[in-house]
């Protein structure tokens, strides 16, 4: 008796399996389906509720828009909400935009809406001062400030819709705008670029980290050797000056004394990670695999036990940095498996998209359902990010599928 139950179950064994395998891969199927369906909902409305029709090819920075919002993020003190939105936020539209166009039969879609983005960045373009570089707000405008992380934005974005179309001409302006980055660059704390065009006050790791990811990237469309010595240059300058030893991310910036700004947001451990997946893919040198696994672990650690909501996962400090987190996180994840990482993003991002939607369908931005963050306008950064997050997960789930 025992012996037939035995050779009936090695006989079922196969079929036991081959219908779990199945169901996973039905089950991956279905959250690609869902997670591409929330990004292209997310960006429709983006383009429905941001876009100003009087400035072809340009956004608002927040919806509703009242021009009354002080904006925070530039040297010195608050900006006024202006006519269009700045650089930043517009780069956000831009990066969602590639991720759509890398999923299957979408990049025909797309296409056009890429276009109409890269007409738009370029009136951001000041060609006047010399290297040329793009200023924080269009040209047509006012002559405003140029800053060093937003051009590396700009050339990942040109990198990325390189390797989408091969159009010769975005990886021509993504070499020019990296010219104008290294034209940021002195010897102070031993190298790096400063954060402002003309302000020799700070190293931070949020200019020296899209500069690097412009360079390798740069190398991976051209294979020219100087761009992956210039990534390296960078790399190696940003993770022995800006990685804290005690919890092991990556600080804010370095001052011109040599004191770290022990400020940790996640996009600076992000882009640091998504490098070194990078020079480790070039290279083949474990020591950078290595480096991006100690990152991302230390990363994880610290943004999992810092204060944050009981229905997070993670510490919540800007949707967009976190973004940048999880580029990192895919790259490693394309390297090891690991999903670990991912994972936590992704369930506070359906956290969110579940519970912090306003009236017009847009997130809050601490992916919290609070009152207060509800009735008041988005930031279209914060809601580009949810467009390209999702984009990125119905990927990763589709790859799975296939490989299941």
């Amino acid at each position: 008796m025992l012996l037939q139950r035995s050779i009936i179950f090695r006989l079922f064994l196969p079929a036991i399996i081959v219908a779990s395998s199945s169901h996973i891969s039905s089950a991956q199927q279905k959250l690609s389906a869902k997670y591409q369906q929330r990004a292209e909902a997310m960006y429709a409305n983006i383009w429905k509720r941001y876009r100003v029709p009087s400035q072809p090819g340009l956004f608002s920075e927040n919806y509703p828009s009242n021009k009354n919002d002080t904006l925070n993020y530039f040297q010195g003190e608050g900006i006024k909400e202006k006519e269009v939105s700045f650089l930043w936020p517009f780069s956000g539209v831009f990066s969602a935009t590639n991720v759509l166009m890398r999923a299957p039969g979408l990049k025909n879609k797309y296409k056009p809406f890429q276009d109409s983005l890269v007409l738009g960045i370029e009136q951001y373009r000041d060609t006047v001062r010399k290297p040329a570089g793009y200023q924080a707000y269009p040209v047509k405008f006012e002559k405003a400030d140029r800053y060093y992380d937003d051009n590396g934005l700009v050339g990942i974005d040109y990198m990325e819709s390189y390797f989408n179309t091969k159009n010769a001409l975005y990886l021509q302006r993504a070499k020019d705008v990296f010219k104008f980055i290294l034209s940021g660059w002195n010897d102070d704390v031993g190298g790096g670029v400063t954060w402002l065009e003309g302000h020799n006050d700070q190293k931070p790791a949020c200019t020296n980290g899209m500069a690097t990811l412009t360079a390798l990237k740069i190398y991976q469309g051209c294979t020219d050797k100087y761009y992956l010595e210039q990534g390296k240059r960078f790399y190696k300058w940003m993770y022995e000056t800006l990685r804290d030893t005690t919890t092991g991310v990556i600080t804010n910036d370095v001052k011109l004394n040599g004191k770290q700004n022990r400020t940790f947001w996640t996009y600076n451990t992000g882009s640091l990670i998504e490098a070194a997946v990078m020079l480790y893919r070039f290279t083949g040198e474990k020591q950078y695999l290595q480096q991006a696994q100690q990152l991302a672990a230390d990363s994880y650690k610290y943004y999992s036990n810092v204060t944050h909501d009981k229905n997070l996962t993670l510490h919540i400090d800007l949707p967009w940095f976190v973004t940048v987190l999880f580029r990192g996180y895919e790259a490693l994840y394309k390297i090891d498996g690991n999903y670990k990482y991912i994972a936590a993003i992704e369930h506070d991002l359906n956290y969110a998209w579940q519970t912090s939607q306003d009236k017009y369908g847009l997130t809050t931005h601490s992916w919290l359902p609070r009152k207060d963050e509800l009735s008041k306008p988005k930031w279209l950064l914060d809601e580009a990010c949810i467009a390209e997050l999702y984009a990125r997960l119905s990927l990763i789930k589709g790859a799975k599928n296939k490989s299941d």
